[in-house]
């Protein structure tokens, strides 16, 4: 796994144990913090191991984490957004307005700022090579008058504050999901501890699938945002905007550019449970046989003014009103903001958030024969539609569907008292007045049918907000990081829970908890009826498969690999603590276009790849032998 979020760095469970920081070791309290300062740029190391401050100082480890303890807290996870377009300067907009003329109007302009059509009413008198004069008569005139709006929406869960993945490779205007992608994939490679050409050195080119997308595009000033705004704002297009917006681009770029993989491809979008909706593609090509290994994942950058204000609109968004209102206050602080999202209690609306997950997934047999750290298995993630719906934003009926199947795997293949004893629930968790009630609902309704009580629930919107359809990635990697510790992160802003909420069988708590589970159901619920449940088991519980699959010598064998495959993801581990990360772009490498292809009836070798792609394809429809035709 790889990836960034408000908590931080995905690999080695950086961010998992900064939402859990509390219930960490002292030593886990540090080595987290000061992976983080470093991540922001507040610290760093050098190669003789030594550790300064922003201003170059020398100091020792303790010393830094404590000069930068406050710092760190403060500027990751939810918080007062720091774009200072939402701050007092306001929102950049404009007001049309229709201004009555009772005299003419004369001013001067350049010559290159003048209408390419010009009012057939205006005078113009040139001045000089670059200016203008234009008199405009006594009459009605149609103008855009600048201003600068109040943000009404002011918390967000941002990645750490100085951060900034573009500044990582050699990026060249490319859209922040698009910067977060190549970052989380070249962090997940990382992680792995595998070396990616010799991995991909031992598979059919084809062999490798990559299904990597987003909800809503690349909305921001490099991407759509910009292009749609180019008319308006008097800003000309780019060549990049309108490639670079499309929702399948991180799957794009991972092939053209991290990969160069020639497998499947593709992004299936499913609003807040896109990633989901990834994950089953990779699952399924695995199952078949298609592939062998397949990186899912999805990126998300929707902290922009424009977006924001369009989930205002529907009533969607935590704003300050509301937030004012909820706690009857007059001002909103610091604190405040960083309370914003709060599951399953008195709630307001969600909290925008944003992030990059991606997970490698790979067939059984191949994990065991290049000893890859399995950090948990993913045996099925169930997808239903809500059906007939009064307004396509409410919810409906389709997650009862996929949890109820997502239960009776688990129950198949753990037993009863696994899935009654030793499971627990990622809840979509959008803090929502909405959300708090329906999805609560199911899971209580789900918990009775199978003899549950006291089902643990997270929620962990509460401190990343909602990154739409990175969501269920970030809950994906929270589950894993859980396995990992013991751990489940507590609902932390919340007082209590909400009087509306169906919680007779499930077991909600503000403070992290020690469970040791077998799995979890990564549950998401996306806008227009976009349900979709995940089970993922623990690596415990999967590495009793693999044995009951391959057998005991298999899995010692695998044991022994796995130790180098660990040496290797540890050195990564060290060297991204300290923020040095291996960004892992290749533009402009390796380019081929066809004609240095050797074109066979049964395979394609390309050069660079050291197996050929195989033709063999099944057939299922049999021979059919017709030598007319």
């Amino acid at each position: 796994m790889g990836g960034v979020n408000p908590a931080g760095r995905t690999s080695g469970h950086q961010a998992f144990r900064r939402t859990v920081l509390d219930a960490l070791p002292k030593a886990e309290q540090a080595r987290t913090l000061l992976g983080l300062a470093a991540m922001m740029r507040l610290a760093s190391r050098d190669a003789d191991q030594r550790w300064y401050d922003a201003s170059g100082q020398e100091l020792d480890a303790e010393t830094l984490v404590a000069a930068t303890r406050d710092h760190v807290l403060n500027h990751t996870l939810i918080r007062r957004i720091e774009d200072p377009r939402f701050g007092a300067e306001g929102l950049p907009a404009n007001r049309a307005a229709s201004l009555a003329l009772d005299a003419p109007l004369t001013f001067r302009v350049r010559r290159r700022q003048l209408p390419a059509e010009l009012p057939p009413t205006w005078q113009v008198r040139e001045l000089d090579r670059h200016n203008m004069e234009v008199t405009v008569p006594a009459g009605n005139m149609d103008v855009m008058l600048p201003e600068s709006r109040p943000a009404q929406v002011r918390t967000a869960g941002q990645l750490p504050s100085g951060f900034d993945a573009s500044q990582l490779y050699r990026s060249v205007h490319h859209p922040k999901g698009l910067s977060m992608s190549v970052f989380a994939a070249s962090d997940c490679l990382g992680n792995s501890g595998l070396e990616w050409d010799t991995l991909r050195d031992r598979l059919d080119p084809d062999s490798v699938s990559v299904y990597a997308g987003n909800s809503i595009g690349q909305l921001d000033e490099e991407g759509w945002g910009g292009l749609l705004q180019s008319f308006v704002s008097g800003k000309r297009a780019t060549s990049k905007q309108m490639p670079l917006g499309y929702g399948q681009m991180p799957a794009d770029f991972l092939n053209a550019y991290v990969l160069g993989s020639v497998g499947a491809t593709g992004a299936a979008l499913g609003a807040c449970a896109s990633f989901l909706y990834n994950l089953r593609l990779g699952i399924e090509d695995i199952r078949a046989g298609r592939s062998r290994v397949v990186m899912v994942g999805t990126a998300d950058a929707p902290i922009t003014p424009e977006v924001i204000e369009g989930f205002r609109v529907m009533g969607a968004l935590a704003d300050d009103d509301s937030l004012k209102a909820l706690d009857a206050l007059e001002l909103l602080t610091d604190a405040d903001y960083q309370r914003a999202s709060r599951p399953f209690a008195l709630n307001c609306g969600f909290t925008m958030g944003e992030a990059s997950q991606f997970v490698m997934l790979m067939d059984d047999a191949l994990a065991l024969e290049v000893g890859a750290e399995i950090l948990g298995s993913v045996p099925d993630v169930f997808v239903n539609a809500d059906g007939w719906k009064r307004s396509i934003s409410a919810p409906g009926i389709g997650n009862y569907v996929t949890l109820g199947k997502a239960c009776a795997l688990v129950r198949d293949m753990l037993g009863e008292k696994a899935l009654r004893e030793r499971t627990y629930l990622h809840a979509h968790g959008t803090s929502t007045p909405k959300n708090r009630t329906t999805e609560s609902h199911v899971f209580d309704a789900v918990a009775k049918a199978n003899g549950i009580h006291d089902w643990p629930v997270v929620a962990i919107k509460a401190y990343l907000g909602h990154s739409q359809g990175s969501a269920a990635g970030d809950q994906m990697v929270s589950a894993l990081g859980s396995f990992a510790y013991g751990l489940l992160p507590g609902i932390g802003t919340i007082d209590r829970i909400a009087d509306d909420v169906y919680a007779e069988r499930l077991r909600f708590f503000q403070h992290t908890i020690e469970f040791d589970a077998d799995a979890s159901f990564i549950n998401a619920k996306g806008f227009g009826g976009n349900n979709a449940t995940g089970v993922v088991l623990s690596p415990k519980v999967t590495e009793r498969l693999l044995q009951q699959r391959h057998g005991e010598a298999a899995v010692a064998a695998w044991r022994e690999r796995r130790e180098t495959v660990r040496a290797r993801a540890g050195a990564y581990h060290n060297e991204a603590d300290a923020g040095h990360f291996e960004v892992r772009y290749r533009f402009g490498e390796g380019v081929l276009e066809g004609p240095e292809l050797e074109v066979g009836s049964d395979t394609i070798r390309i050069p660079g790849y050291a197996q050929p792609v195989s033709l063999d394809v099944h057939n299922p429809f049999g021979r059919f032998n017709d030598e007319d035709s």
